[in-house]
């Protein structure tokens, strides 16, 4: 501990000898919607806190919904009394924040690997999951890919317009694959992209996807989980805070144009045992089957993680490479789990249904479980799409069904936690009903 305390003493004396004009750090955590939440630090404070000092949150800003208000969760939130939890700095996290108007620093904060951590708080679940597979002598690489869409600073009675082409001022609203709209956007992508590097972040490939103004940014790969949870979040709080800042907004909402595709996040994951050697790919990719097979059995119980809200629904089946049944394939971008070619030591899954505005700490975590318990079932998937292109099982497709099928999933509550199933559901729930509190225009159209 004293070590550990060392360490963060360091980075942050490091980071004052090198940003001098910082005065403040904002400690950030992500709640179960996948909004960041935490405290803003006088830097000479945060020296107290790296050096051991408390740092303590209230416990029930992880149940935040959608629009941050507080829902009666079991005795949480009204019946607690409220109580504080203890957080840590997660150390390497501490950067600069270069989109704000005043020089500023940021650092995430976890309860995970503290005395009493947070049963639900997101990082803290994917954490438990981690900890148990490398109990099993399996040990995760990983990569995200997000999808997002640009649009104009500027919103039309509410409704988001479409990105100005910076050289010929008119709308990009044209959806292609063009390598031009990398070029004409170029000013804005680079910032995000270079703003992402300056947070720790490995960018690797961008492209301007189908939608009009929509793009994707693809990830180095990992072997630490939590880390590359950690840049998926960061870089959607980042490249939100860029575009502003050029005159865009920049949007991870699932499905914003019913005419154009959604936004996914992509997931690749491979499995390595201790001596490196890829776990999928023995004795002629059986356990890549397995793998494949408890992977689809879950993800009709996990839709609430992989889309986490009304609108995240929308994206499912509607256009093009969005599945709306539980499926496999080789080299398949229908498929919910995908197969890329690869050669043996890269064998891995592309878990591809969960929206990009889900939470990147329980969208790796169900995917992990999954994965695991395959593995440990050891059963035959069903035939992938390449052999039977309709192959695949139902899975929910609105809130309130897939909420009943995840909360009572005997295998998510024991690999994810019982308390935090629970919770979520009962989260995601609430936050569903008060979506519905609302009578729009269309009611009135249909039934006034």
């Amino acid at each position: 501990m004293k070590s550990h305390s060392s360490t963060l003493l360091a980075e942050v004396r490091s980071f004052r000898q090198n940003h001098p004009d910082v005065r403040y750090v904002d400690l950030i955590a992500l709640d179960i919607p996948g909004h960041f939440y935490g405290k803003r630090y006088p830097v000479e404070m945060l020296e107290k806190v790296a050096a051991g000092g408390p740092l303590k949150l209230p416990q029930n800003a992880v149940l935040l919904g959608v629009q941050g208000g507080l829902f009666k969760i079991g005795d949480y939130c009204f019946n607690d009394g409220d109580p504080d939890a203890n957080r840590r700095l997660v150390p390497g996290t501490l950067k600069p924040v270069s989109w704000e108007s005043q020089p500023l620093g940021q650092m995430l904060i976890t309860s995970d690997g503290t005395q009493a951590p947070i049963e639900f708080e997101p990082r803290e679940v994917l954490a438990k999951v981690l900890e148990r597979l490398h109990h099993k002598g399996i040990h995760p690489v990983v990569a995200f890919e997000l999808e997002f869409y640009l649009f104009d600073k500027q919103l039309d009675n509410g409704l988001p317009q479409f990105a100005r082409d910076p050289l010929s001022d008119d709308a990009d609203d044209q959806p292609n694959l063009h390598i031009e709209r990398l070029s004409r956007f170029s000013e804005v992508l680079d910032d995000m992209t270079q703003t992402a590097k300056d947070q720790g972040i490995d960018i690797t490939v961008i492209t301007a996807e189908l939608g009009p103004g929509q793009f994707e940014i693809n990830f180095g790969h990992l072997d630490d989980g939590l880390r590359a949870a950690d840049w998926a979040a960061l870089f959607c709080r980042s490249t939100r805070g860029v575009a502003l800042k050029h005159g865009y907004r920049a949007s991870f909402m699932a499905k914003p144009y019913l005419q154009f595709p959604g936004s996914g996040m992509h997931v690749h994951v491979s499995l390595y045992d201790g001596a490196g050697n890829n776990i999928l790919a023995a004795h002629q990719q059986q356990p890549l089957r397995h793998a494949v097979a408890g992977c689809l059995e879950l993800l009709p119980h996990c839709m609430p993680i992989f889309s986490p809200n009304h609108n995240a629904f929308r994206r499912l089946g509607g256009t093009v490479n969005a599945a709306t049944r539980a499926s496999w394939g080789f080299e398949d971008r229908d498929a919910c789990v995908r197969i890329p070619e690869s050669d043996p030591r890269n064998l891995r899954i592309e878990h591809r249904l969960a929206s990009a505005d889900a939470n990147p700490y329980l969208v790796l975590a169900a995917i992990l479980v999954g994965l695991e318990h395959g593995l440990d079932a050891k059963r035959e998937p069903i035939a992938p799409l390449n052999d039977d292109r309709n192959s695949g099982t139902d899975f929910p497709l609105e809130m309130l069904e897939a909420v009943r099928a995840m909360q009572h999933q005997a295998v998510l509550r024991d690999k994810l936690g019982a308390e935090f199933v629970d919770v979520y559901c009962e989260n995601k729930r609430q936050d569903h009903l008060a979506f519905q509190q609302e009578i729009n225009a269309r009611e009135y159209r249909w039934f006034l």
